[in-house]
């Protein structure tokens, strides 16, 4: 009678699966395909920008023709270029 109510008792307990880790999400495999593919530029103060448009040459009422980097990373739009 011991011996089957030891044997029912670790019947009982639940012997926890071993299993693979979950499969990434396809975002996340590859994340650098959602990004549009970019340049660096050397900007006129002396940094370096990293931007996805084209490069414009503008007519600047006060310094001229200018180029600029169009859809620079971070706050700036437009990003005067050194020549």
């Amino acid at each position: 009678m011991k011996i089957l109510a030891s044997l029912m008792v670790l019947l009982s307990f639940s012997v926890p699966k071993i299993s693979a880790p979950p499969k990434p999400l396809p975002e996340q495999v590859s994340s650098r395909a959602s990004h549009p593919h970019g340049k660096w530029y050397l900007a006129e103060n002396g940094h370096a920008v990293y931007c996805f448009g084209p490069v414009r040459v503008i007519d600047d009422p006060i310094a001229g023709m200018q180029r600029v980097a169009t859809f620079c990373k971070g706050d700036r739009l437009v990003v005067p270029l050194k020549d």
